[in-house]
């Protein structure tokens, strides 16, 4: 059993990890003008804008004219959820 509490706690740490940076890479696509049509930008939008759109909306002042602050603010709250899931599970797994 605490093989496998300690194999979901290394899953869910890489799954959290892998989301991480594909919000970064998404953030620095945004620096740039990307091809709307091309499939890795698609990936990008499709798999984060859920996420920062439901940001964005409950906390709107995020967005303070041509700055987007909500890929930061989601980086932090990701990294805090990661933090506390992960050490809850190998607290588990021991």
């Amino acid at each position: 059993m605490n093989v496998l509490l300690v194999s979901v706690a290394r899953i869910v740490d890489l799954a959290f990890n892998i989301y991480i940076f594909i919000i970064i890479a998404r953030a620095l696509i945004s620096w740039v003008n990307p091809d709307p049509y091309n499939s890795i930008v698609r990936f990008l939008h499709s798999a984060t804008d859920p996420v920062l759109y439901r940001l964005r909306r409950l906390l709107p002042f995020l967005q303070a004219g041509a700055f987007d602050l909500s890929p930061i603010v989601l980086l932090l709250l990701l990294s805090v959820v990661q933090q506390m899931v992960v050490s809850f599970l190998y607290q588990l797994a021991h």
